[in-house]
């Protein structure tokens, strides 16, 4: 006959499944996305830095139409000319026959402060292709804080 022990017993281990084991990797990459985007917001503020970076923000943005206008410009043979151009890079010209676009996601997005880029062809600055420009903080076109894809002497 055996004696029942003094010692307790160790404790019974359960398997967790494997479902509720931890996270998913997705779900890691969503949760360090949504704090990246979230540092991308709050630290510019907090080290007093905002219009610089919506100034990169808006040169980013020239530098990528600049790619779809001439990815444009090989397909068609020109940049699309006057001042609607940019229009061109998302919906098909009526009197297109190499249009292979459209060359941007979705619609023309506005510069950072929530006005439209400014697009001339043939340009003014550029008179071979094009001037690309935002009217920059102050909101006035022409003036030393104007973001664009010329060069000038006073910048």
């Amino acid at each position: 006959m055996r004696l029942p022990s003094l010692l307790p017993t160790p404790p019974v281990r359960r398997r967790a499944s494997t479902a509720a084991a931890g996270f998913t990797l997705i779900e890691l990459l969503l949760v360090l996305a949504i704090l990246g985007i979230l540092a991308a917001i709050v630290v510019p503020k907090f080290s007093g830095r905002t219009e610089q970076a919506r100034v990169t923000a808006a040169q980013s943005q020239i530098a990528t139409f600049g790619t779809a206008l001439d990815a444009y410009e090989v397909d068609m043979g020109s940049y699309p000319l006057g001042k609607d151009g940019l229009q061109a890079l998302v919906q098909e010209p009526r009197d297109s026959k190499n249009w292979k676009g459209p060359y941007l996601k979705g619609e023309i997005p506005v510069d950072p402060w929530n006005q439209p880029y400014l697009y001339e062809c043939p340009g003014r600055r550029n008179n071979k292709s094009y001037d690309l420009s935002s009217i920059g903080p102050d909101g006035r076109d022409g003036t030393d804080d104007d973001i664009a894809n010329w060069q000038t002497a006073s910048k």
